[in-house]
C-alpha cells in the first residue's frame, strides 16, 4: 500500500510539532516512539480502535496513551489520533475533523480502492498501518504471503472498519435504497461468529458446538443484563432531566425550539418519546448542555429520527469545520470552540455562546425560507 498523498495546506498549522524521523532502525523506533495521544472526555469507537491497532505493532506495544486536548501535551506525543486538527502521516498525526480533510480509502491511495466513505481516525490508522497490524495478528507467519494479507486487509475494511468510519462521520447507511456500507458488528452477528467454522477439525463435534453455545449464552447474557440495569439506573433518571428541559423550553428561548439540559445526559430517545406524548413532535431543533469536565457548553442538533445522521436543522453551514478564533469571527459569536464538519454539533466557551449559535441558525433558516 502506498502512503497517502500529503495535504500541503496543513503545513503551516503543524510547525510547532517536533519532527519525527520516519526512516530508522526498529530498535530506535521502539526506543523513541512511546506515546500515543488522543482526546480526553467521552471516547468513541474510532480512536479506541486506532489506539488498539497501533499497540499491536512492535514500536508502540508499550506506548503510553495520553488522553488530552492540550496542544502542549499532544505536541510531545509521537502519534496523535482523532484530535489536533492535522492529518500528516509524515509526523504521525491522524485527525479527520478539520474542514480540509475529505479523505477516503479511494482518494488517499494510488491503488484505486472502491470505498468512498470518509475516514475516521480508525480508518486513517488502518490505511497506514493495517497491513502490518494484520501481519502481527497472524503471528508474522512466513507461510502467509503478501497477497493473502492484502485480501484480508480489504475484507476487514469492507466488513468491519468502514462501518466504524461511517458512523463516526455521521454517514447514513442508506442513500435512498442503496446501501453505502455494511453493518456487521451487531449482537446477532457476534453470536453467529461463535459457531464452529465449516473447516474446523471439530465441525461435526457436537461437544465443541455445545461449548461454543455456552460462550454465546455468556455473551448475550452479560449484554442483556447490562441493558436491563442500564435502563433502571441510567435511562430513567435521564428521562426526568429531559422532561424538565422540555417543560421549561420557552424560558430558554421564546420560540421553544431550544432546550437546555441542567445535567448532561443521553437525551435522544427521551426527546422523541416525550415530544410525542406532549404533542410537540418536530418542534425542538437544538439541545444545549455543559461539558462538565471543562465548563464549556455544547449545542447539538436534534436528528429527524432516532439513529439518523440527518438533522431537523443543522448549524449554520458557514460555520461547519471551523474552530476557535476563525469560528468566532465568522459567526460573530465570541468564545467559539468548534462546529463539526457535518453541522450536527458545536461548542462555545459559554452558555450564552451556544444559545446564540442556536438562535442565529434559527434566524438564518427562517430568513432563507421566507426568500424562497
Amino acid at each position: 500500500m502506498l502512503l497517502a498523498r500529503l495535504f500541503t495546506s496543513t503545513r503551516a498549522s503543524i510547525s510547532h510539532f517536533r519532527s519525527v524521523i520516519m526512516e530508522s532502525t526498529p530498535s530506535k523506533v521502539a526506543k523513541n516512539m512511546v506515546t500515543i495521544g488522543t482526546h480526553d472526555g467521552k471516547f468513541h469507537c474510532d480512536e479506541v480502535l486506532a489506539c488498539y491497532m497501533l499497540r499491536r505493532l512492535p514500536e508502540y506495544c508499550d506506548a503510553e496513551i495520553k488522553r488530552s486536548r492540550d496542544p502542549a501535551v499532544l505536541a510531545d506525543c509521537d502519534v496523535v489520533v482523532d484530535v489536533g486538527g492535522v492529518y500528516d502521516p509524515a509526523i504521525h498525526r491522524y485527525d479527520h475533523h478539520q474542514k480540509s480533510f475529505t479523505g477516503t480509502m479511494s482518494s488517499l491511495t494510488d491503488g484505486g480502492k472502491k470505498w468512498q466513505t470518509k475516514l475516521s481516525s480508525a480508518g486513517l490508522v488502518y490505511l497506514h498501518f493495517g497491513h502490518r497490524v494484520i501481519s502481527q495478528l497472524l503471528g508474522n507467519n512466513q507461510s502467509v504471503d503478501s497477497n493473502t494479507i492484502n485480501v484480508i486487509y480489504d475484507k476487514v475494511y469492507e466488513n468491519f472498519l468502514e462501518e466504524i468510519d461511517a458512523i463516526d462521520n455521521g454517514i447514513n447507511q442508506y442513500d435512498g435504497g442503496t446501501e453505502r456500507y455494511r453493518v456487521s458488528t451487531t449482537l446477532s452477528g457476534r453470536v453467529g461468529h461463535l459457531n464452529t467454522p465449516w473447516n474446523h477439525p471439530d465441525y461435526s463435534n457436537n461437544s465443541r458446538q455445545d461449548e461454543q453455545f455456552v460462550k454465546a449464552m455468556k455473551l448475550v447474557g452479560e449484554e442483556f443484563t447490562d441493558r436491563v440495569m442500564a435502563y433502571k439506573n441510567i435511562w430513567l433518571p435521564a428521562r426526568e432531566i429531559v422532561q424538565t428541559a422540555i417543560t421549561n423550553r420557552c424560558q430558554v428561548d421564546p420560540g421553544g425550539a431550544i432546550i437546555k439540559l441542567e445535567v448532561p445526559c443521553p437525551w435522544t430517545d427521551h426527546l422523541f418519546e416525550l415530544e410525542e406524548e406532549m404533542n410537540l413532535t418536530g418542534q425542538i431543533k437544538f439541545v444545549l448542555y455543559s461539558e462538565s469536565e471543562r465548563g464549556r457548553w455544547r449545542i447539538q442538533c436534534v436528528p429527524v429520527s432516532v439513529g439518523s445522521f440527518t438533522n431537523r436543522l443543522s448549524l449554520h453551514s458557514d460555520w461547519c469545520g471551523l474552530r476557535d478564533d476563525v469560528l468566532s469571527k465568522t459567526s460573530g459569536i465570541d468564545g467559539g470552540v468548534f462546529v463539526h464538519m457535518s453541522g450536527f454539533i458545536g461548542g462555545n466557551e459559554t452558555y450564552d455562546g451556544v444559545l446564540q449559535m442556536g438562535q442565529k441558525t434559527l434566524e438564518f433558516a427562517a430568513a432563507t425560507a421566507s426568500n424562497i
